[in-house]
């Protein structure tokens, strides 16, 4: 099957802490626990954490080094999940993402800091929450 507007789409990251990262995408931006594995350590798997909203065709999957081996997430300024709202972005989500493990911070952008509000998570990946609607023009 040809890739269309409802493949799935999986976001794979790593993940120094995946309970602080379960707080700030679920606690803190309202996201669903879709799956939740811890790997065989012993086999070098790892720990995973699957988040999204159920009946959305994408997800957000956080894996954790096996066992005691962290793994070191890379991020830079411009790895963003960016998120339309369509309306103004709510001061009381930002402080809710603060709340839950988030930082605020600028984008080097400036079309990001005019339409909207960066905030980095716990593992320095940045979150964009878009004041304007989705459009492709």
């Amino acid at each position: 099957m040809p890739l269309t507007g409802q493949s799935h789409i999986r976001i794979a990251r790593p993940s120094r802490d995946l309970a602080a990262a379960e707080r700030f995408w679920v606690l803190g931006l309202g996201l669903s626990v879709l799956h939740r594995g811890e790997g065989d350590h012993a086999a070098g798997e790892h720990d995973l954490l699957m988040v999204g909203l159920p009946d959305a065709p994408w997800h957000l999957e956080l894996v954790a080094g096996p066992g005691q081996a962290p793994l070191e997430p890379r991020p830079t300024a411009e790895d963003l999940l960016v998120v339309y709202l369509d309306e103004p972005v709510s001061e009381a989500l930002v402080a809710t993402l603060t709340e839950h493990g988030g930082r605020p911070v600028p984008s080097p952008n400036p079309y990001w800091n005019a339409w909207g509000t960066t905030v980095e998570d716990p593992d320095g990946y940045r979150l964009v929450l878009c004041s304007r609607g989705w459009s492709t023009s």
